[in-house]
């Protein structure tokens, strides 16, 4: 269900393309550290995408130029193109503020801010102007159905969100990201801090999310990537070395790298 409360930018983004994310010839520098080297691949709207590689290799630095996160870096340099939504994001007229709302993120740990559960919700619809109680309280309901949580926290809206569980403060992360009704969501190794079940919880959950929200998902985790993903890509040294389907990545992959990865003999 989506929130008509907050407007989706939809003047600047058509997110009804087949491929909403396209990377062409993406080189990333760190002052004169080549951390990716001509990266180019498409995600389609609506699928889960797993990056995948061993630690250092590029993952998340492509997850943050998603939605710039990396324009906080000092000597950051982007060269190529990433269009999302049809738009150039590094466009100088790109609206920071709309491609964040609309590329959402989740982090390894998870970092709720020291306050309520429902006032970590409703920051973000705040910020973009929203401050009718009842329409708050409805986004505040409608997220953490979304994350699976209305029922564990309908009744613990007022207390500190601090007093969650690791599993569920990853969770209430995940409805603060949905509250502004994200097009995308971004997520770097959302599980890697979590405990078995809440890694199942949340799998299920981006399962039942895709049906309205394009994942880009790094993990280390492999057998989560098969388990969940549509679309895998394999990173070695800044290089996407193959991206495909995920059943073929695992099962018949191309590359002699991606095959020694995914067999546990490097990495």
């Amino acid at each position: 269900m989506k929130n008509k409360a907050i407007d989706n930018f939809s003047d600047i983004f058509d997110f009804n393309r087949e491929k909403v994310i396209e990377i062409k010839n993406l080189d990333l520098y760190y002052g004169e550290f080549k951390a990716l080297k001509n990266i180019s691949m498409d995600v389609k709207n609506k699928e889960i995408t797993a990056l995948i590689g061993p630690s250092g290799c590029g993952k998340s630095t492509l997850l943050k130029t998603l939605n710039r996160m990396n324009d906080l870096v000092e000597g950051c340099k982007v060269e190529g193109s990433i269009t999302i939504g049809g738009a150039d994001i590094y466009s100088e007229k790109t609206d920071l503020a709309a491609l964040r709302k609309n590329v959402g993120m989740v982090f390894q740990k998870p970092n709720p801010f020291p306050m309520s559960v429902y006032d970590n919700i409703t920051y973000g619809p705040k910020t973009f102007g929203i401050k009718n109680r009842q329409i708050l309280d409805e986004i505040v309901e409608r997220s953490l159905k979304q994350a699976a949580m209305w029922e564990e926290l309908k009744d613990r809206l007022n207390k500190s969100a601090l007093g969650l569980s690791g599993g569920q403060q990853q969770r209430l992360c995940i409805a603060r990201a949905l509250s502004v009704d994200p097009q995308i969501l971004l997520m770097d190794e959302p599980t890697s801090a979590l405990d078995p079940i809440s890694t199942g919880k949340i799998e299920e959950l981006c399962e039942e999310l895709k049906k309205d929200v394009t994942i880009v998902m790094v993990t280390h985790n492999m057998q989560q990537a098969a388990r969940i993903s549509d679309k895998t890509g394999f990173f070695l040294l800044g290089d996407l070395v193959e991206f495909g389907a995920t059943d073929d990545i695992f099962t018949n992959p191309k590359d002699e790298r991606t095959e020694r990865y995914i067999t546990g003999r490097f990495g």
